[in-house]
Order: C-alpha cells, then structure tokens, then sequence
C-alpha cells in the first residue's frame, strides 16, 4: 500500500474548475505539485494555470466526448510521467417520479460513469509508461456515498455512483497485477454550486476545501477507501444494513416527504 502525494508528483485532475475539483487543484498546486487541469471552462482553467504557471498547464476537454479527451493527450504526455490521474468530473440531476424522465437519468449515467470510464481509457497508457520506470502510480475515482442508500429522486445519480464504486473495485481488481493502484472516494454532501441547487436538508455538509485536505490525506495514508464525514457516512452505512424491509419503508417515508423540483 503506498502513499502517494508526499513528494512532488504530476497529476492529472478532472472536473477542476469547481467544487471539490477546483478545491483539490488549488491545494495540490500550494503543496508544490505539478498539474494538468481539465474543465469545460478555459477560463477558470487559465486562472488556475496562472497559480503556478511553470506547474500547472490548462487541457479543456468534457469527458464525455472521446474526441475532446483525445485532443489533450499531448499535454498529459509533455513532461515528466504522470503518477496520478484524478478523475472528479461529475453531474447530479434529482428525477421527479410523476415526470419520469430516461434522458435525466441517461445524462447522469454519461457523465458520472462513462465520462470517467473514457478519462481511464486516456489516462492508463500514460500510467503503465509510469510503472515501467519503476515508478508508483495510481487512478483515484470521486464517487459519492449517495447510493449506500435508496434516497427519493436519486435513481439517476445514485445508480451512476453505484456503477461507479464497482467499476473502480473491479478494476482495482484487475490493475493490481500491474501494480497500478485504484483509490475509491465516496464523499458525503460538500458544499459546491451542484449542492447548492439541492431544495433539502443536508445533513453533515461540508466545505469542498475541507474535503480536497480529507482526499489527500487518504491518498498520503494509502486508504484505498475515502469516506467522509465519518458520521454521515457511517450513518448511512448502519442504516443501508438494516433488514429490506424496513429500508423501503424509511426510504418511502422520506420520498413522500421531500418535495418535487420545478
């Protein structure tokens, strides 16, 4: 189990033009780190290249489009290999059951888990060129602790963060023959402009600044599982291991009682 993050390394950050990906982006360049930024906006990934302009290199690219990721790889080969890839771009859309909506549920399903299985497929011929030079490297995946539970108008996001965890095991799996480590990060609710549209009550929520230090903590320890705050997401942990039963009716209970978006 290594720790990664306690000398200089190179990294490649997604979804780092906001919320917990700007946050991250902005620790890691003050912790001497260098960096290649990825967002759909250039000018928030100008002002965080002009942070560090000898470290940090801007590359716009939504993940969802094969193309764009293409377009970037010069950046992620110029320079030293990378040893990290950080892959945090993501969406969150709430369904309104009486307006059942596949394409909503769709749009979260591309983002969340095809946007990240493309950013791997990009990323991982730079990572075994890591590896052959007898360095360690590492794929870090930003899911949500969302689906431990069935919460009401989450079928989109919370199935998307489902198929995520177990596509980051699985391949955790896979890749360890390869040396090659996959780290899980299931964060509660941080405060970002996504969860600032949420119309409820967010039990435990915190900054996205403290959730970039409690990233690369873990990542330092070697934890290939992230969990944070501790007390939301054992909450959700004890509860999602109740009997059935009784889950379906709390979940009930709690969607009946949540109001429907606009």
């Amino acid at each position: 189990m290594s720790g990664f993050l306690e000398t200089s390394s190179r990294i490649w950050l997604t979804g780092a033009t906001s919320g917990i990906g700007e946050a991250l982006a902005r620790q890691l360049i003050k912790d001497g780190h260098s960096l290649v930024v990825t967002g759909r906006r250039q000018s928030a990934l100008d002002e965080l290249a002009s942070l560090a302009p000898d470290r940090v290199s801007g590359a716009r690219a939504d993940t969802t489009s094969t193309a764009e990721l293409g377009q970037i790889d010069p950046v992620l080969t110029a320079g030293a290999p990378l040893d990290l890839a950080i892959l945090n771009a993501g969406t969150c859309e709430y369904l309104d059951v009486s307006q059942f909506d596949s394409e909503l549920i769709g749009r979260n399903i591309e983002t969340n888990v095809m946007g990240t299985v493309r950013s791997v497929e990009r990323v991982l011929p730079h990572l075994r060129r890591t590896r052959a030079q007898g360095r360690p490297a590492a794929l870090v995946i930003v899911g949500s602790s969302a689906w431990w539970f069935p919460f009401g108008r989450a079928e989109g996001y919370g199935s998307s963060k489902a198929a995520l965890a177990y596509f980051a095991q699985s391949l955790r799996a896979d890749l360890a023959r390869e040396g090659i480590e996959v780290f899980l990060v299931s964060p509660g609710f941080v405060k970002t402009p996504l969860t600032d549209r949420n119309d409820f009550p967010m039990p435990f929520l915190i900054e996205a600044d403290e959730a970039a230090s409690r990233i690369i903590q873990g990542l330092k320890k070697g934890h290939h599982t992230i969990e944070f705050p501790r007390r939301f997401t054992w909450t959700l942990r004890l509860l999602g291991n109740l009997p059935q039963g009784l889950i379906d009716r709390m979940a009930a209970r709690m969607a009946r009682n949540t109001p429907q978006e606009n």
